[in-house]
């Protein structure tokens, strides 16, 4: 009998140290948007988080993380536990921190796996503004002091402010011909505009979707080759005689160090939820464009995403380092 009852401990014992582990994810995994709710990176995070819930089986909570310019929600990703539960949508901000002598933040900062979406800057003005094309805003703009006109969109230095710097120097006027109102993203600037608090807003007009849809304001411009199909009345930079182009990025990211075998699920999840069709369509339907790259591409767009960006942040002296 005392023979059994050993055997059988021994079989518990075994059997217990053969368990598996739980399997990752066994709890909800929280996506850090460094911006404001209601804008276009936290549209195409949503949208994005939704299809990976299905993917993970698990929940996927958004999370804002707003302030600094985007310093504070970059530096929650790259600072947040490398257990595989935080992962967060980084911006082209994060190209810029550095320069702008805002912090040691940079891409390399985080792990990042891919860029998701692209999305394209414009001018937006308020509805009964005078302006009904941009030869009209930036004709107003060259007779005016610098510094009359105004836009915002996102923090110094961000992305939308390069936007509009790029925008002035094609046009044949210093970059910081319009001065620059830091916002925390395109959702509170386009308020402000509403509002009469701002001239334009430089950010994506598919952030003002619902703000068009309702009549309050108005795009003049895409800053893109060709005209946008989701907005064909609206003429295109290259259009209007313009040499500048501008397209914002939003990518996935997670702190660096999470363990090989936790990142190989989030990526290949990750990279599963690009191809859904429920997640394109959502993002296409609202005029994103989604996007899923290999590392080289990634390495490549972003190298010289951020040589352009930085030198523009040169000449609107604004570069620190």
């Amino acid at each position: 009998m005392k023979s059994f009852r050993k055997l059988a401990l021994a079989l518990a014992t075994l059997a217990i140290g053969a368990a598996p582990a739980f399997a990752f994810p066994d709890r909800p995994v929280q996506l850090i948007v460094p911006w404001a709710a209601g804008g276009g990176m936290d549209a195409v995070m949503r949208i994005f988080a939704n299809g990976l819930e299905a993917e993970l089986k698990q929940p996927v909570n958004v999370i804002n993380r707003t302030g600094g310019g985007g310093v504070t929600g970059h530096t929650a990703i790259a600072t947040g536990a490398a257990d595989g539960y935080t992962i967060g949508g980084v911006s082209p901000e994060l190209s810029f921190f550095r320069t702008l002598g805002l912090g040691d933040l940079t891409v390399d900062s985080v792990d990042m796996f891919s860029r998701v979406s692209l999305i394209p800057a414009g001018v937006t003005v308020k509805a009964d503004a005078p302006y009904k094309t941009v030869a009209d805003f930036l004709k107003a703009v060259k007779e005016n002091p610098k510094g009359t006109f105004t836009s915002s969109g996102t923090g110094t230095g961000g992305s939308w402010h390069i936007a509009s710097g790029g925008l002035m120097k094609a046009a044949g006027l210093p970059a910081d011909q319009i001065r620059w109102v830091p916002s925390n993203g395109g959702a509170p600037a386009l308020q402000d505009l509403a509002a009469g608090g701002i001239t334009a807003f430089t950010g994506s007009p598919i952030e003002a979707k619902a703000m068009l849809d309702g009549g309050r304001v108005r795009t003049i411009l895409m800053m893109t080759e060709e005209r946008h199909p989701n907005f064909p009345d609206v003429p295109s930079a290259k259009e209007a005689g313009l040499d500048w182009t501008y397209q914002n990025w939003f990518a996935i990211a997670a702190p660096k160090g999470v363990p090989a075998d936790r990142r190989k699920i989030l990526y290949e999840a990750a990279e599963r939820t690009m191809k859904r069709e429920d997640v394109r369509k959502g993002m296409a339907d609202r005029g994103i464009t989604p996007v899923w790259d290999t590392p080289a591409q990634l390495q490549d767009y972003v190298k010289t995403f951020s040589e352009r960006g930085n030198g523009v942040l040169k000449d609107l002296g604004l570069a620190k380092n």
